[in-house]
């Protein structure tokens, strides 16, 4: 993994920081919920700062070029749009669309689910 220099890092409500600043991110197991995921450790900060977003999540965001990053924003809108229209199918349409094409909506909600955790 190699930090990506320069970039924005969103740690969550309206928390940035650089990420060749970051030193450390570590999750938070007690007193954990919303707003607090995870510590920050930022170079020159001497408290780390609380993440409302998972450690994994803003690792992710320190080790992805910033165009990869806007790219996989863009999938996953358009996965949560796509998950949205499927999930207004009623059941019986779904049941009619599998008998005729072999396609299994639910399967994929399932994993449309799944993906955008």
């Amino acid at each position: 993994m190699r930090i990506q220099s320069g970039q924005l890092v969103r740690l969550g409500y309206g928390k940035y920081v650089r990420s060749d600043e970051v030193v450390a991110v570590e999750p938070i197991t007690e007193e954990r919920g919303p707003g607090r995921r995870s510590l920050v450790w930022v170079r020159g900060v001497a408290e780390p700062l609380v993440g409302s977003r998972a450690e994994g999540s803003i690792v992710d965001d320190l080790v992805t070029p910033a165009e990869e990053a806007a790219r996989m924003r863009q999938q996953r809108a358009a996965l949560q749009s796509l998950l949205d229209a499927f999930e207004q199918v009623t059941p019986a349409l779904r049941r009619v669309i599998e008998e005729e094409s072999s396609i299994d909506l639910g399967r994929i909600l399932d994993e449309a689910h799944r993906v955008l955790g």
